[in-house]
């Protein structure tokens, strides 16, 4: 089997000026997790370090560039999932923690629990070696500035949630076992403790995702994006929303791209010489 990894950096709107950062974020993790996977590593610690690469990217919606609650907090979700054995792991509303990810896979392989949640995931995270990171480290000044404008009398929150989402990773290893995990930072001015649907466990992979895609919208009038990678290596990244940066690796060629229609294609290590330079 020949291995595969897809990632997402969030399905909304991409600022013009966030863009070539959002589409090097992508890439970096996909080739991240890759380097895994190439050598024989399993689809769960590939999954675990694309997702850690994004949530130390301050472009995505996840770890350092997370949205802030009502309180002007951040308050983090996150999930890992191993098909090898169906066992997941969760965190929800977590804080001063750099790397949710990190915690929820602790979750999975060190309790008998497949999620924690605020202070119980700090108690958790705390037995567990976790650092504490201070929590204004996490903050950037776009989701302080976002955060000060959902305050404003005539302020339209919903506005300032189109360019949102979770942070995503799905593979597929030699072996043939199938993981994926997901992070957020959920959504601006949030209330307090508001769990988002990033921790609750939940045809070809075209046909899946665009069934899921228009199943979302005809339901509930929402828009989204969605990857997939089958047990074969067949893989997808879909979505309704204007934009949605993605990026995946197989058989050595990475792909990415942010539009409706875009797919830039290059070899693995053209792209590796890239990233070590900075794109």
């Amino acid at each position: 089997m020949k291995p595969v990894i897809v990632v997402h950096g969030g399905a909304g709107r991409i600022f013009k000026e966030r863009e070539e950062g959002s589409r090097a974020g992508v890439v970096r993790a996909a080739l991240r997790g890759y380097g895994i996977l190439k050598p024989g590593g399993s689809a769960l610690d590939a999954v675990e370090e694309a997702v850690r690469s994004m949530e130390d990217d301050p472009h995505f919606n996840a770890g350092c560039g997370s949205v802030l609650n009502e309180k002007g907090e951040v308050e983090m979700d996150a999930i890992i999932m191993d098909g090898k054995n169906l066992d997941s792991g969760a965190v929800s509303a977590v804080k001063c923690i750099a790397n949710p990810i990190k915690l929820a896979r602790l979750v999975m392989e060190k309790t008998k629990h497949m999620l924690l949640t605020d202070r119980g995931a700090h108690l958790f995270a705390q037995a567990m070696g976790i650092p504490e990171t201070p929590g204004e480290k996490l903050i950037t000044e776009r989701s302080r500035e976002r955060w000060k404008k959902n305050l404003e009398p005539d302020s339209n929150p919903e506005e300032f949630q189109k360019d949102l989402g979770t942070v995503g990773a799905v593979a597929i290893d030699s072996e043939g076992n199938v993981a994926c995990a997901t992070s957020t930072g959920g959504l601006s001015n949030k209330l307090i403790g508001r769990v988002g649907d990033t921790a609750c466990i939940g045809l070809s992979p075209e046909m899946a995702a665009d069934t899921a895609l228009d199943y979302m919208k005809t339901r509930v009038g929402g828009l989204g994006g969605v990857i997939v990678v089958n047990n074969s290596g067949e893989w997808a990244a879909r979505f309704s929303t204007k934009q949605m940066s993605w990026a995946t690796v197989k058989d050595d060629q990475l792909h990415y791209g942010i539009y409706a229609g875009e797919r830039h294609t290059k070899p693995v290590d053209e792209a590796l010489t890239f990233e070590s330079e900075g794109f």
